[in-house]
């Protein structure tokens, strides 16, 4: 095949859901569509039949790239396939590894151009430091041919530009981003979604949609729920998800004698599509992990709800305290239980906070917006 008007975009997910992964690579490929491009996503998997229907246009081609995130001579075989096979100008990389063979692999293969975004949400507790002098040259041979890294956050550009890993010039800030045409929440659709899920219609639902794993301070959610439920009875915790220590956080909220109000409905296939916001009252996101943007955020704020979220890794600039919600120091129970109460008794300020919200979206986190920009910097 002969198309250098021709983006290949991997995604190293699993592509089981509509999620914000998907629904980005299916607007970029929309805007190439009308710029004339092609575009070619590369997942981890063959996504199932109603994420191939939500993902299918006249320009799109879907491959699957098996273990691509690994670093080893199979991986890069089945890369060398695709980009011989599709000859594209543009390769794209998301949720791969800094530390990659692709970039060479695609300049060698006459690829024009080569992105890479950073993903990456350091652990608890980091903070950034230049890189030794031999890591900082072995980088710039690796990733020579990087045309340009994209932080989706000011915090992940601060990370990335304070290692100093490539010449600054080469990095980029565009932040991760929501449809606000999917965000738009009726009632109807709140109300259909409790009672798929057995969540009483008169509870105020308090939502956090994360792994279940502890770095995503489920613990000190729960702890809080306590707290919560004690105080306001008509309270129920909802976390939607799943993850190795589900099992786990299920125990805990029957020890903590809460499991009455609360609710664990494992992975939600299209949480803006089937109403998960629109049945919440106040989204959050008790993060303990240094977030490098905080997409559930995001996407409550564009669904006109008012957030509570930790201090911790880029949280604080999709929050704007105060306005669209409350930013609460991590593993602070006391903290975030107060927050959650000032919210739950006060339906003005969930509203006022709710409207503040998408409107912060609106302005800064709009995926039409914020995918124009990327195709901009491709130079399209």
């Amino acid at each position: 095949m002969r198309n250098n008007n021709t983006v290949v975009a991997v995604f190293a997910i699993d592509p089981h859901r509509i999620g914000a992964g998907e629904i980005f690579a299916r607007e970029l490929a929309k805007q190439l569509g009308a710029q004339g491009w092609r575009c070619v996503l590369c997942f981890l998997k063959a996504p199932p039949e109603p994420v191939r229907r939500f993902l299918e246009l006249p320009n799109l081609s879907i491959e699957v790239v098996e273990d691509i995130w690994k670093v080893n001579a199979p991986a890069a075989a089945r890369m060398w396939r695709v980009l011989r096979h599709y000859r594209p100008r543009i390769l794209h990389l998301n949720f791969v590894g800094f530390l990659s063979l692709y970039p060479w692999l695609a300049k060698v293969s006459g690829v024009e151009k080569v992105y890479f975004t950073d993903h990456g949400s350091p652990a608890e507790g980091f903070v950034p430091t230049r890189a030794p002098l031999w890591k900082r040259a072995a980088m710039r041979i690796i990733n020579g041919p990087l045309d340009g890294v994209v932080s989706v956050s000011r915090y992940g550009l601060t990370n990335f530009a304070t290692r100093d890993l490539l010449p600054k010039e080469r990095f980029h800030m565009i932040y991760n981003s929501v449809d606000l045409a999917r965000a738009d929440q009726s009632p109807a659709k709140g109300e259909d979604f409790r009672r798929r899920n057995n969540i009483p219609l008169d509870r105020l639902v308090v939502t956090q949609v994360s792994w279940l794993i502890p770095q995503k301070g489920i613990d000190d959610l729960l702890a809080a729920a306590r707290v919560v439920i004690a105080a306001e009875p008509k309270a129920h915790f909802v976390l939607a998800g799943d993850g190795a220590y589900r099992s786990q956080f299920e125990n805990t909220a029957r020890e903590l004698g809460i499991a009455p109000h609360t609710t664990f409905t494992g992975v939600v296939q299209d949480p803006l599509g089937e109403g998960l916001y629109a049945a919440s009252d106040v989204v959050c996101q008790m993060s303990r992990w240094e977030e490098v943007f905080g997409q559930v955020i995001a996407e409550g704020m564009a669904a006109g709800k008012p957030i509570v979220g930790t201090n911790a890794g880029g949280i604080p600039e999709v929050i704007h305290d105060g306005l669209s919600g409350f930013v609460v120091p991590r593993r602070d129970i006391s903290a975030m239980a107060g927050s959650i109460l000032n919210l739950l008794r006060d339906p003005d300020l969930r509203r006022r906070m709710g409207q503040a919200g998408r409107e912060i979206v609106t302005e800064k986190f709009n995926l039409k917006t914020n995918v124009a920009e990327l195709i901009r910097l491709y130079g399209l």
